[in-house]
């Protein structure tokens, strides 16, 4: 062999060695890599089977209210901090509880939930029933009911359900008369009599305490009633009889994305706002306008 050959030889070896070493230490950190990525998903694991964090998205009045009075100090004794996030509208709370933002929402009834789902192909369920919340018919530029003049105009809801339950309450009060079987899914279409020619005035729900003055009387949810200082027991002409249909359907609910009804915050956040004690909150601090399930 020459001295030329010997050289390149030499340097070959060199080369593999260096290339073998690269490839061992390539290999060496990638097992610490996968390492270092199964320990950390171990603890994203164990952070998450020992999240004690609820997070609850609700309206101002009486929902964020009971929550954070009443339900959260029960939690507190269980091991969990509540967290309360308000909404002022009826379709946040929703969106944010099946995108995962929250953990559920209290806020809404059964009805608007059906409908939601239907129109949003959202997957959420109810896992309580809590409180309900009669309707009440407010005097505007109307005193009473018995006062109403022909051609008056009454404030509704326009969102459908709200609507059905202000055209039900009218019906209950002998001023309209709805066609045989509209129930809860009554709209003005369905008035068949109207022998005070009554015109429904259509508003966004919450907007509706703010025109009081500019209608006659006004249909209003307690919440928003709530939130205008009206009272149900001193300022309502009418109110939905606690027996009657609408009130039984109307019970509001706390809600979860469909597959979290069985985890355990919210097992622990059912048992704590159907705790007796939260009954006896809402009695004792609304007035007549919020009404436990019974």
């Amino acid at each position: 062999m020459s001295k030329v050959n010997t050289i390149r030889n030499k340097r070959a070896i060199i080369v593999l060695a260096a290339v073998a070493a690269a490839l061992a230490l390539a290999l060496t950190g990638c097992g610490a890599a996968a390492s270092s990525s199964a320990a950390s998903a171990s603890g994203s694991a164990a952070a998450s089977s020992d999240d004690k964090t609820i997070t609850v998205a609700a309206s101002p009045t009486p929902h964020a209210q009971i929550l954070t009075d009443a339900v959260k100090p029960l939690l507190e004794k269980e091991g969990y901090t509540l967290v309360v996030k308000e909404f002022n509208d009826y379709v946040l709370p929703n969106t944010a509880t099946e995108e995962g933002e929250v953990d559920a929402n209290y806020f809404q009834h059964e009805p608007y939930l059906k409908t939601f789902n239907e129109e949003n192909k959202t997957h959420l369920v109810s896992v309580a029933a809590v409180h309900y919340e009669p309707f009440g018919l407010y005097a505007g530029k109307t005193s009473s009911l018995s006062a109403l003049a022909d051609g008056a105009t009454i404030a509704v809801p326009n969102d459908t359900t709200n609507e059905a339950r202000a055209l039900l309450l009218l019906e209950q009060e002998g001023l309209i008369k709805l066609k045989s079987g509209a129930g809860v899914t009554a709209t003005v279409a369905d008035i068949v009599e109207n022998p005070k020619n009554l015109q429904i005035k259509e508003l966004e729900a919450a907007t509706i305490p703010n025109v009081l003055k500019d209608v006659d009387i006004a249909a209003i949810n307690s919440n928003y009633a709530l939130g205008a200082n009206l009272s149900v027991s001193k300022d309502a002409l009418a109110v939905e009889d606690p027996n009657g249909t609408a009130a039984q359907t109307y019970k509001n609910i706390v809600v979860v994305r469909e597959g979290n009804q069985d985890t355990e915050k919210t097992k622990a956040l059912v048992k704590a706002i159907q705790d007796a004690s939260i009954a006896e909150y809402i009695n004792k601090s609304f007035d007549g306008a919020v009404l436990p399930v019974k």
